[in-house]
């Protein structure tokens, strides 16, 4: 019996032991979150999600403190997946998050309040001004607005015709940024008498909405212009040029003139600032449209794309929407080589040449892409006494042709 007791208590207390091993086995996954230990472990699951130097840093969130060990696969597939989407896709740009449905939704919204108007702009002259120059400009653009009213945009004679002047503008993106807006826009308006201003955002894609609204505003409050320059600020125009080439054209008849693009695609690009989805747009080429830094129209074409773009859809792209309108009115626009909207290229024969020179400039109508300082020193080039072009300008090494084309072809001249 003795024996028997014996074995019995020998195996209890051998269960025992193990039920307890077992047990303190279990209360290790128990131990709180700030174990030490743990808290050194955990970093081999989550390191490898956040161990991209170009990822921020970002605090882990409270439960995902806790050792989930089903967890694991999860995150490694989110890994890849941000691996994946980093190398395939670009990060976002400021103003390429568009809202396209919010746009396709409200876009038959084209009727805003005009808060600031200049109703006897054209009226200061008998017969009305020549030449409007309408400028778009957003609110805190005021040096390139100022720039533009003492060099080429200045009002009044020029080559014996009239010229005015009007700015266009919506109300500010980020109001925050300039709190004074309202009343220094006022201010603006009442010492110049040239400001439009509109209550639409003034963004990207609302430039069609400007588009619209001036030549709306053309149509009812300047009907007895004869012709019309529109374009930006930060280009360069010789009046006199586009003076002397309106002399030689009737203002009642059609007239587009600019630097016309033929055959351009849409950009199905996301990242592009131009980026136009199939589903906004599904034809694989734009009508011809003019660039948008500079253009030129009579008035009788102004009053014709005013009733044309009422029954165009709109189209966030400003510059594609006046081709649509001028390919609504069968118009058929006209490139004209004095119009750089993209600027000076340098010829490739010559890469020593400096393409800032007023030399080029001279036989030009518009420039764009220039700084405030550019399009001041610019004006004062052109229009200073001293300036001599009577010499053309020669190229250090004129291109030759090879010694074997010499006998059937001539090199022509560079220019």
């Amino acid at each position: 019996m003795r024996v028997r007791l014996k074995g019995d208590a020998i195996c209890t207390l051998f269960l025992l032991v193990a039920l307890c091993s077992l047990l303190y086995s279990q209360l290790e996954h128990l131990v709180p979150v700030g174990n030490k230990e743990l808290t050194q472990k955990k970093p081999s699951v989550t390191s490898k999600t956040f161990s991209d130097s170009r990822a921020p840093w970002r605090p882990m969130p409270a439960e995902a403190k806790e050792p989930r060990l089903q967890v694991t696969p999860v995150l490694r597939r989110r890994e890849v997946a941000n691996k994946r989407v980093q190398t395939t896709t670009p990060s976002p740009l400021s103003d390429s998050a568009f809202n396209f449905k919010g746009y396709l939704l409200n876009k038959d919204n084209r009727n805003f309040n005009l808060l600031i108007n200049q109703p006897k702009k054209c009226r200061r002259t008998p017969g009305g001004p020549f030449l409007l120059i309408a400028i778009k400009s957003v609110v805190e653009d005021f040096d390139r607005r100022e720039i533009v009213r003492k060099t080429w945009g200045r009002e009044g004679l020029v080559n014996g015709e009239q010229i005015q002047r009007v700015f266009l503008l919506g109300t500010p993106k980020n109001r925050t940024a300039l709190v004074t807006w309202e009343t220094l826009i006022h201010q603006e308006s009442q010492t110049y008498r040239d400001i439009l201003l509109w209550d639409f955002m003034d963004t990207f894609f609302n430039l069609t909405l400007k588009e619209i609204h001036f030549l709306n505003w053309a149509a009812e409050f300047c009907q007895n212009v004869k012709f019309i320059f529109k374009g930006d600020a930060d280009v360069f125009v010789n009046v006199e040029n586009i003076i002397d080439f309106l002399e030689r054209h009737d203002p009642t008849e059609d007239l587009f003139v600019g630097d016309i693009i033929y055959n351009a695609r849409p950009i199905r690009v996301q990242k592009s600032k131009y980026y136009i989805p199939e589903t906004m747009y599904g034809l694989s080429i734009y009508p011809a449209y003019a660039g948008g830094g500079g253009f030129l129209l009579s008035s009788h074409t102004m009053r014709k794309l005013s009733r044309a773009c009422k029954e165009v859809e709109l189209f966030p792209i400003d510059d594609v929407f006046l081709g649509m309108c001028l390919q609504r009115i069968n118009l058929k626009p006209i490139l004209h080589e004095g119009f750089k909207t993209f600027g000076i290229v340098k010829p490739s024969a010559a890469p020593h040449l400096q393409t800032f020179d007023p030399c080029f400039y001279k036989d030009l109508m518009v420039v764009h892409s220039l700084k405030v300082a550019e399009i001041w020193l610019m004006w004062n080039l052109l229009h200073s006494p001293h300036l001599s072009c009577t010499q053309k300008k020669q190229v250090k090494k004129p291109f030759q042709w090879k010694k074997k084309a010499q006998t059937t072809m001539q090199a022509s001249p560079l220019r």
